[in-house]
């Protein structure tokens, strides 16, 4: 299953890290094969520079990348990625063909924009609610939730959260053990509700 983590300048670190942690130690600690292709997709592919000065080499950029099974939207300093037109449509054709699509912290913001979240329950990192509610006001926005699971559209609060919401799409994409043995690898203490 393809794993597509879409990031971009000034995107928040933990936001890409912890996923693509949770999906590759899955893959590597699973009993049978790789259940996991986790990749990094940037708009054109190279060298992105998130937040903090640490720069990460994206495999892919939106013209080469391989089919997605799912699609993770990172957050950030997302406010420049909501003013442009190609990203946008790429996140809504993408979430069309995928079976999932999902977001860390702000990357709600930019699946909102692209009309994936419309009037879905939906959470972001907790100072942000505030400014999506009044940015989307038909989003049933939650608080105080690590994520919310609306079926094919994965939301999810600020950073640590982001890892939480992975280790839940590890159950629900091959199993509940799969992802307790991942979040003991790790050493992490999964909220497993949200």
């Amino acid at each position: 299953m393809n794993i597509a983590i879409y990031l971009y300048e000034q995107a928040e670190v933990l936001d890409f890290s912890g996923p693509f942690e949770v999906f590759t130690t899955a893959s590597r600690v699973a009993q049978s094969g790789e259940p996991f292709n986790v990749f990094l997709v940037s708009q054109k592919g190279g060298v992105v520079t998130a937040r903090g000065g640490y720069q990460v080499l994206a495999d892919y950029g939106f013209h080469n990348h391989p089919d997605i099974d799912v699609l993770i939207v990172v957050g950030g300093m997302h406010y420049d990625e909501l003013n442009k037109s190609e990203v946008l449509s790429w996140i809504a054709g993408q979430s069309k063909k995928s079976k999932v699509t999902a977001s860390v912290c702000t990357g709600a913001f930019l699946l909102a924009k692209a009309g994936v979240l419309q009037n879905h329950r939906v959470t972001t990192h907790w100072e942000d609610i505030p400014e999506l509610k009044r940015m989307f006001p038909k989003l049933q926005v939650v608080e105080g939730v690590r994520w919310v699971d609306e079926g094919d559209v994965i939301s999810s609060g600020g950073i640590s959260a982001g890892i939480d919401m992975s280790l839940h799409l590890v159950s629900k994409l091959y199993d509940l053990a799969l992802a307790e043995k991942t979040a003991k690898q790790m050493e992490f203490s999964w909220t497993k509700s949200t």
